[in-house]
């Protein structure tokens, strides 16, 4: 019996995960869930998972639910509640399902304490790639990629040899805009930017799909879990997101991995490495879908993704500036603070005024961190 722990169990990813361990209840057992703010649903989780440790954004959120919660379990909130979740308990597996840079400590509380990881939450590499990678070398961890992409180029590099990479390719679906010209983007709402045409996913993450910077977040996540140099790295738009990634070795061989957009599928991968399992996905009829497209890449039509690649070369914080920056943007658009354009300026001036620490600690990011978001929402 594999014990799990969430982190982010209201989430898309973390629903989804569950979905995954109640499909096989002999395998999977939940030793720990954290959500931010939607109790009633996590609520119904612990009654029906019955974790032992339980953590909420808020203390006094978690003295809303304390009366409701069965005897004996934990509660805990705040990032403090997080780390708890993540390193203490006996959970085997922690899936780091939150979104944005909040996920960081608990990760690294989690790698520190011989968890192995789950990884849904791409801004722990992105803003914290070098300490996040280093400490689960040192601790014996492995850091198992569950973004459909990442999955994918780890599963086409299952038993080949590093050496041999040519490159490794991302697909993109180009997200809820992708036949709009710059001149169309003027006037979107956020309506129309959360109508992704493939995936179900939360709002953040869909608006950064629309503006291509979801891709950018994860060549920066690709370059620390492959330990690959960008310009191994790229990006093809491909609308049906049917190949979800590729490798190309250098005897030109390509090694793709294939299927349905369904997020169980490197969910229960991740949980279950090495092996494979029956899943409830619909199985991929390839006559069915009868033809797949690919455009290049235009990164004048998505310049945030440019910028993403820029930062990433950079190194150091210019990526925590980045991430930090965009999360505050788009938390902006999506309360109709801001037009949609505006994400990919903001994200631009924030780093114009930024310095860069070339090799930061995690009180250098965590600065970073708070003063990108700073400058974010005052502009």
């Amino acid at each position: 019996m594999k014990k799990i722990s969430i982190l982010g169990s209201t989430g898309s990813i973390g629903t989804q995960t569950l979905d995954v361990i109640a499909m096989h209840p002999d395998a999977f057992e939940v030793d720990g869930l954290s959500a931010g703010s939607n109790t009633a649903l996590l609520l119904e989780q612990v009654r029906r998972f019955k974790p032992r440790r339980v953590s909420v954004s808020t203390k006094e959120l978690a003295e809303e639910i304390r009366s409701s919660l069965p005897p004996g379990v934990e509660l805990f909130s705040g990032n403090e509640g997080m780390v708890e979740i993540a390193a203490g308990g006996e959970a085997d597996t922690v899936v780091t399902a939150v979104m944005g840079s909040v996920g960081l400590r608990s990760t690294l509380a989690a790698i520190e304490a011989g968890r192995h990881i789950g990884l849904a939450n791409k801004e722990t590499l992105v803003t914290a790639g070098h300490l996040v990678t280093e400490l689960a070398e040192r601790k014996g961890v492995q850091l198992l990629p569950v973004d459909s992409e990442h999955s994918a180029i780890f599963q086409c590099l299952n038993g080949e040899n590093r050496e041999d990479i040519a490159c490794i390719t991302l697909t993109a679906s180009g997200g809820s805009f992708r036949d709009y010209t710059r001149d169309q983007l003027k006037h979107v709402t956020v309506a129309d930017a959360l109508r992704h045409p493939n995936w179900s996913m939360g709002a953040k993450i869909t608006i950064d799909s629309a503006t291509m910077v979801n891709k950018g977040l994860e060549v920066i996540e690709a370059h620390w879990l492959f330990g690959l140099p960008y310009e191994q790295i790229q990006v093809l738009l491909h609308p049906e997101s049917i190949i979800h990634s590729y490798v190309e070795f250098r005897d030109s061989s390509i090694i793709a991995q294939l299927g349905n957009p369904d997020m169980r599928v490197p969910i229960q991968y991740a949980l279950t490495y090495p092996d494979r399992w029956a899943s409830p996905a619909k199985r991929l009829s390839l006559a069915e879908a009868q033809r797949l497209t690919f455009r290049e890449m235009d990164y004048a039509r998505f310049p945030a993704l440019k910028l993403a690649i820029e930062c990433g070369k950079a190194g150091g914080t210019a990526t925590t500036a980045f991430n930090a920056a965009n999360e505050i943007a788009v938390a902006r658009f999506l309360r109709d603070e801001i037009p949609f354009l505006r994400i990919e300026e903001i994200i631009e001036e924030v780093l114009q005024h930024h310095e860069l620490a070339a090799h930061p600690n995690l009180e250098q990011i965590e600065d970073c961190d708070r003063a990108a978001r700073e400058l974010a929402g005052k502009l």
